[in-house]
């Protein structure tokens, strides 16, 4: 539960509670969505690599710019953490929580997945959602979330006071210790908070906390993005499964996840160009 106040409400509390909002960060400014452009090249692309993430493990994988890669489901509901780095400097990666505060809580089809600061620019775009028919259900919740940031073993430990070794932060810190050829300690850091692939997820009415319920994935289903920039990608399959009751054990029925990568054929993207990384100057008003 979360802790009673302990402070009076002042005589114009519901004053003001009665502001309205505002939108922090209006994307009316933004380029829009050209789903005629990603789907002429969806409809002339050829498959060039699948590769499947076993269940309560992680894989790294290179998108090139310009291509597609969708992570499929296949045997069952699972649900996937996904990390995203440029593939030329692992220093610029997936930035979730600007992500989150342009589109809101939950992705899906037309949003862009932005990279950390100082870069700040998109790094690949969700052109296709099996899933994008859901919207958000009854208890508030939706899938594909920029929330949560990954099971770890750290919170387990704090939680449970127990280890265990195969939470999503700790199968891509395998996985991309074993692509970068380094250990553990030097690349950890660079493991970062995920798009929750699959995820079915929500804040609680009444206390306001994070919440997962079981994940509307079925076999076939996908999420397609398109890589707007050279990228390396981290891809674990949680071991919650479909995170209807638990994570961070071996509890829950898991399955594998595929990921296919797709090239379009020559010339379908000739309207497109990589995004430059953010033209701010970085003097930060230093004289």
């Amino acid at each position: 539960m979360k802790t009673i106040n302990l402070s009076p409400e002042p005589n114009d509390a519901q004053i003001r509670r009665s502001i309205k909002p505002v939108i922090s960060y209006p994307i009316d400014n933004f380029p829009a969505f050209d789903a005629e452009l990603y789907r002429t090249a969806r409809d002339n692309m050829n498959l060039i690599e699948s590769i499947i993430i076993p269940p309560r493990d992680a894989k790294t994988f290179e998108i090139p710019a310009g291509c597609f890669f969708r992570i499929v489901s296949i045997d069952g509901p699972q649900v996937g953490d996904l990390n995203l780095w440029n593939k030329n400097n692992i220093n610029e990666r997936f930035f979730s929580g600007k992500t989150r505060a342009l589109y809101g809580t939950h992705v899906s089809t037309g949003d862009r997945l932005y990279s950390t600061l100082p870069f700040l620019r998109p790094m690949a775009t969700i052109t296709y959602d099996t899933l994008d028919w859901y919207g958000y259900d009854k208890d508030g919740g939706s899938v594909h979330d920029v929330i949560g940031t990954r099971c770890d073993p750290y919170t387990h430990v704090a939680l449970n006071n127990e280890e265990y070794h195969n939470c999503c932060h700790s199968n891509l810190c395998r996985a991309l210790s074993q692509q970068q050829q380094k250990t553990i300690e030097e690349i950890e850091h660079h493991v970062h908070d995920v798009l929750n692939v699959f995820m079915c997820t929500g804040f609680t009415k009444n206390t306001h906390q994070y919440f997962m319920k079981a994940s509307p994935v079925r076999p076939d289903d996908y999420i397609e993005f398109f890589a707007e920039i050279d990228l390396l990608c981290g891809l674990s399959a949680c071991p919650g499964g479909d995170c209807s009751s638990s994570h961070s054990s071996d509890k829950a029925i898991c399955y594998p996840l595929k990921v296919e990568i797709y090239k379009p054929l020559k010339g379908t993207l000739k309207q497109w160009s990589a995004p430059s990384p953010n033209k701010y100057s970085r003097n930060h008003g230093h004289s």
